[in-house]
């Protein structure tokens, strides 16, 4: 058997996130159909991590095993023919035996962006969440950088807890480690974004940290309270979730 590792794009406005479900269109289950049809066997489809609902990719990394001999470049070709213009595999290539997608992942890279035009193209749409109210962004800055480092972010964490994303050495904490943390200023664009790199993220981490920086923008949290967010391991504390469109999933390293 052959172990195949995808890098994947995809717009996730149509979808209900990465994971199969039984009655709702999901990146996975897209992928496996076209996979099979090409393979002509079954397929299981295993991702670095699972985006949420209306959440994009810009370079996923995916990897299924196959006793099929269709070379790596003609299996690319062959599956972008069959999913939609939504979904994209970049690049498909032969791993080793025992490379898993999510197991050896290091770290992962998101991105939020938040537009501050007054008026929102429809161009990016799908891709922003249009914010053109003022916020501080020096301020915003200062709260990203608190929580960089290795924390308990149960404060940050969505309803799901911790079946989300994890590490496989600790799957029933809520401790992650975030290498990076940080705000980033797109003045021609008005573009503010929040990127933030981490070796797992809990169920709506990433957007319940972009709405508490919302708040710290707003003036309505000090940058300070981010860390008493976190102390407290209180999600009632921390900002409201900041919706699904403006996040994308950059990148996973290795």
């Amino acid at each position: 058997m052959r172990n195949i590792r995808l890098t994947i794009a995809y717009d996730g406005t149509d979808f209900h996130g990465w994971q199969r479900q039984p009655k709702a269109p999901t990146i996975q289950s897209c992928l496996e159909a076209a996979l099979e049809r090409i393979v002509e066997h079954a397929v299981k489809v295993v991702a670095a991590g699972r985006t949420d609902a209306g959440v994009h990719a810009a370079k996923q990394v995916a990897n299924f095993k196959t006793s099929s001999r269709i070379p790596c470049l003609n299996l690319t070709k062959a599956v972008n023919d069959l999913l939609p213009p939504t979904v994209r595999v970049k690049e498909a290539q032969e791993a080793p035996q025992d490379f898993h997608a999510r197991y050896a992942a290091r770290s992962k890279t998101y991105r939020y962006r938040i537009l501050q035009a007054q008026v929102c193209s429809p161009f990016i749409a799908r891709f922003v969440y249009p914010y053109p109210y003022p916020l501080d962004r020096r301020r915003m800055a200062e709260a990203a950088r608190l929580i960089e480092g290795r924390h308990d972010f149960a404060s940050f964490a969505g309803s799901c807890g911790t079946n989300y994303d994890v590490p496989p050495e600790s799957p029933s904490s809520t401790v992650r480690e975030l290498l990076a943390s940080r705000t980033l200023w797109r003045a021609r664009a008005s573009i503010l974004a929040y990127e933030v790199r981490g070796n797992g993220f809990l169920h709506h981490m990433v957007r319940n940290i972009v709405g508490t920086l919302i708040e710290v923008g707003r003036s309505k949290l000090e940058p300070s309270d981010m860390v008493h967010i976190l102390e407290a391991r209180d999600r009632r504390l921390a900002g409201p979730t900041a919706p699904a469109l403006g996040l994308c999933l950059m990148g996973v390293e290795y």
